[in-house]
């Protein structure tokens, strides 16, 4: 009744949900960990050991022969990126705060500013950990050379952009089918350890086994950012377009499930999680 409203432009409200949505981030990033450093720390290692383990596997049983004539660390890092931005981003949107939770109380907070703050959250943590470990490669094993960083980097946002639309398609059949979906999650990243592609390239691939991968967009990154990151390797099996298409038809499909679930929003969804 006594609330004193302000009458803001086009551009004070985009400035206004920007700046709520970093906000956000930040919180989004401190979740997990009560210092943000140790958060980014955690996850640097989880990368690092993921790549080590990988080392080791190419290395006793005799992969190495199977990859890119060229820095044969770099090669498993590229994929190991690429799948970690990928599962990260899915992930964070999928865990993001609905139309139910508490937050949601307090305004202008909406889902979109939640959605848009974990993704965010999810590939600030991703970028800064990778730069760390190149960092630390490039200083502490060899020169690092990458043929064309730009479309490289390019293929880790589109790995990212394409694991958080297809987030929000989980996202919006969650409120409906919690155990489900959670289930369907699990199953989906589990299955990208070997349907990502990331540990084989898809000119090496018989023509019998290419549908077994083609199908998910991010062993179209993989194999895509390969080529961008290795003057030798030149992919013939896989697009630049397909997950970029993949990618917005399943954030167009999540965003109309995510309204439609929005508007049927009831309290008693939070005591199901």
């Amino acid at each position: 009744m006594f609330e004193r409203r302000e009458t803001r432009g086009t551009v004070g409200s985009a400035l206004s949900v920007l700046w709520l949505i970093y906000h956000n981030t930040v919180r989004s990033v401190r979740k997990t960990h009560g210092n943000a450093i140790a958060a980014v720390m955690i996850n640097i290692l989880q990368m690092a050991l993921m790549v080590a383990i990988f080392y080791v596997m190419f290395s006793l049983f005799g992969l190495r022969k199977m990859a890119i004539r060229g820095d044969f660390l770099l090669y498993i890092m590229s994929g190991i990126f690429m799948f970690m931005a990928h599962i990260r981003a899915m992930s964070a949107v999928v865990g993001s705060e609905g139309p139910a939770s508490p937050m949601m109380q307090h305004m202008p907070m909406s889902t979109a500013v939640s959605i848009a703050s974990e993704a965010l959250g999810a590939l600030y943590i991703q970028i800064l950990s990778m730069g760390v470990i190149l960092g630390v490669y490039h200083v502490g094993w060899g020169p690092l050379e990458i043929y064309d960083p730009i479309g490289a980097m390019a293929m880790l946002l589109m790995s990212w952009f394409s694991g958080a639309s297809i987030g929000m398609v989980f996202l919006a059949l969650k409120p409906w089918a919690p155990d489900f979906v959670g289930l369907v999650t699990k199953i989906f990243m589990r299955a990208n350890m070997f349907a990502s592609g990331k540990m084989f390239l898809a000119n090496t691939l018989p023509a019998t086994m290419l549908p077994m991968f083609t199908w998910n967009p991010l062993f179209h990154t993989i194999d895509q950012a390969r080529g961008f990151m290795f003057i030798n390797y030149n992919p013939h099996f896989s697009s630049l377009t397909y997950p970029l298409y993949v990618s917005l038809a399943c954030l167009l499909i999540g965003l109309m499930g995510e309204f439609y679930t929005r508007k049927h929003a009831s309290l008693s969804w939070s005591a199901r999680r």
